[in-house]
């Protein structure tokens, strides 16, 4: 899906937030790949209801404020691939949830209630899937291990004042930025050497059982030493950093200590992915401060030079290149190639509903999704990319069920509310197209700016009693979850 690829635009937050929310720090390994008995850590200070609470009004926050990337094709792979190492993680008590933000910087954090980013410029830096895999594994972990609520914990002994300040100051950094740093170096000032102890402890944990959820999810095991040593060697003289490398320092001694670690396990040969590659080409076209031209250069040069690890990467990035530069027959040749290849593959049947929709051949793009869909009935992005369509044929009435299913099975994703709000827009439902609209600035924590839609609603939605006493009721949810987002700060 191209021109229904939302993206929230950035705000100057991030960087110091994720900062705090990642755990950093270097030690040396366990000798063993125990579990730890975590017992009663982090319980009395943080419940995991409190953690959920914090990771809904965190994730929220984000959606307004930072460059989140809606892309059907690249959430459902990487959602994919994290759900693929939570299947072998040990201690899970939250749902997770993956997603991405559009920035070139080599980052990835977890936060409460299961929530793990990962910066474009991850795939853009990585050689491979089991690489970009290692990174998760390490994420996951902290979020298995409860590592930020153990932290909060360990800082009780300074009182509980601490706890409470530094919970409230990070939210307030999200939402405004200078206050909220100004909060934090109050908070922080407080802060002792024992809780830096405390977070090596945990990066120590993240990478020994990361590993381990790496290795039990059939990836290779020297995947981190080989992305670590990499970093630490492109950026050993740089004045300035990856932020990773910030919360993530890289001594030789972590490096050591991984390569080590990967020698315990039976060596075996891990193939690359296709569809990690895809993707990277993908982020490479679309999402990445290359030039159109440039993109297409290099594909092309890896086409004449062999020097792909994927042939059908390097032709599928040089015809999303083709396509950026609206040369869309030289594109649609080579997905039809592809496609000839592998007719299932999303990330082709994606590219090809972009170009049917280019010339506006909505038939054929239906038949098409509709197709797909009694294969993979819950994928995101035939039921975008269908809706969309339906759309744009005229069709909004039917775009509609698909995207409810969307929202039924995930209901933090924006892009089908955004496309809800267009087919009832198309439809000239005034009363659901507030309403829809409401519920996306909800998603973005604009609790005020959704009950005024919802009352924008009401007045459209009169005579419906039904969806009056719908609208009525959402008021009073959006009401108290603003108080308790207050609350919060």
């Amino acid at each position: 899906m191209r021109n229904l690829t939302f993206l929230t635009r950035c705000k100057p937050l991030a960087a110091s937030v994720l900062a705090l929310m990642l755990l950093g720090g270097a030690a040396k390994s366990f000798a063993n790949n125990d579990l730890p008995d975590l017992g009663t850590a982090a319980v009395n200070t943080f419940s995991l209801e409190k953690e959920m609470i914090y990771g809904d009004a965190y994730m929220r926050v984000i959606r307004s404020s930072a460059p989140m990337l809606n892309d059907p094709v690249l959430s459902q792979y990487l959602t994919e691939l994290g759900n693929k190492l939570v299947a072998h993680a040990t201690g899970v008590k939250t749902p997770f949830y993956f997603f991405l933000l559009q920035n070139d910087e080599i980052n990835a954090f977890a936060f409460f209630g299961g929530h793990v980013a990962v910066h474009t410029g991850l795939f853009l830096n990585a050689d491979n899937e089991s690489e970009l895999a290692s990174v998760l594994g390490h994420e996951i972990t902290h979020v298995t291990q409860r590592h930020l609520a153990r932290s909060l914990e360990a800082q009780q002994k300074t009182g509980p004042a601490t706890v409470a300040g530094l919970l409230g100051a990070i939210l307030l950094t999200i939402a405004v930025p200078q206050a909220g740093m100004a909060a934090l170096a109050t908070t922080q000032a407080m802060a002792t050497q024992s809780k830096i102890n405390y977070t090596r402890l945990h990066e120590k944990e993240a990478d020994r059982i990361g590993m381990q959820i790496l290795v039990d999810a059939g990836f290779d095991p020297n995947a981190s030493a080989e992305f670590f040593g990499k970093l630490a060697s492109r950026y050993r003289f740089t004045t300035t950093p990856p932020q990773m490398l910030l919360t993530h320092p890289l001594p030789e001694s972590r490096i050591s200590e991984a390569r080590d670690r990967a020698q315990q396990y039976p060596h075996r040969y891990v193939p690359d992915n296709l569809n990690f590659q895809l993707a990277k080409a993908r982020i490479q076209v679309r999402f990445s401060s290359f030039s159109d031209d440039a993109v297409l250069s290099m594909f092309e040069k890896q086409l004449n030079k062999q020097t792909y690890g994927f042939k059908e990467a390097a032709l599928y990035g040089k015809a999303l290149a083709l396509f950026r530069l609206k040369k869309f027959d030289e594109s649609e040749k080579i997905v039809d190639e592809l496609l000839k290849i592998d007719d299932n593959n999303l990330f082709y049947i994606d590219t090809k509903t972009d170009l049917l929709n280019e010339r506006k051949d909505y038939a054929q793009a239906i038949k098409l999704l509709e197709a797909q869909r009694n294969l993979k009935p819950t994928s995101q992005v035939i039921n975008a990319n269908l809706a969309n369509i339906y759309i744009e044929a005229g069709e909004p009435a039917k775009a509609i069920p698909l995207l409810e299913d969307m929202i039924f099975l995930d209901k933090q994703n924006q892009l089908p509310y955004q496309l809800l709000n267009l087919a009832y827009k198309k439809l000239g439902n005034p009363g659901m197209e507030y309403f829809s609209n409401a519920e996306l600035m909800a998603l973005g924590a604009n609790y005020k700016g959704a009950i005024d839609q919802l009352n924008f609603a009401y007045r459209a939605s009169e005579g419906n009693q039904l969806q009056l006493a719908r609208i009525e009721a959402r008021i009073r949810q959006f009401k108290q979850a603003d108080r308790e987002m207050d609350a919060l700060k």
